[in-house]
């Protein structure tokens, strides 16, 4: 029971990320567009407009899991600031200040900062793919230098 579930990981965790970024690129895009009934704060406002832009950009680089962990710290480090900032100042316990959202995101980021994306991922097509080009190239230096020598 136990290897199944180890086997099932990898799928697991992309499945969290993709989850997590998307639901994060939503409440970005409604803030930075006024959708699904969302307030759309003026464009350049501080920190408004720049945390919609943040959390619209990174769910939608981690959903697809290109960036993950890079787009992840700055999603994490924008949900603490927002935290810290915005809901912490009314009441200590997020349960007191509504800050549940942001601490849930916050944490999840930074989970996913230390698992990195998981399977299905664009960053380990990429991966796989340079590491391909590296490897005939290297075999191609290789076949040369026995050729002229």
């Amino acid at each position: 029971m136990l290897s199944r579930l180890n086997q099932a990981q990898p799928y697991a965790l992309g499945l969290f990320r993709f989850v997590i970024g998307l639901l994060f690129a939503f409440h970005g895009a409604a803030s930075l567009f006024g959708l699904f009934g969302g307030n759309q704060p003026e464009t350049g406002a501080w920190p408004g407009w720049y945390a919609a832009l943040i959390q619209l950009v990174c769910g939608a680089l981690v959903a697809l899991g290109l960036g993950t962990r890079a787009a992840a710290f700055l999603a994490s480090g924008s949900m603490a600031y927002a935290y810290f900032k915005v809901h912490q100042p009314d009441a200590l316990l997020p349960l007191q200040n509504n800050g549940e959202l942001s601490a849930l995101f916050c944490w999840a980021f930074l989970l996913l900062i230390f698992t990195g994306p998981g399977a299905l991922a664009l960053d380990r097509f990429f991966a796989g793919r340079e590491t391909r080009v590296a490897s005939e190239d290297a075999s191609r230096q290789e076949r040369s230098s026995t050729v002229s020598a």
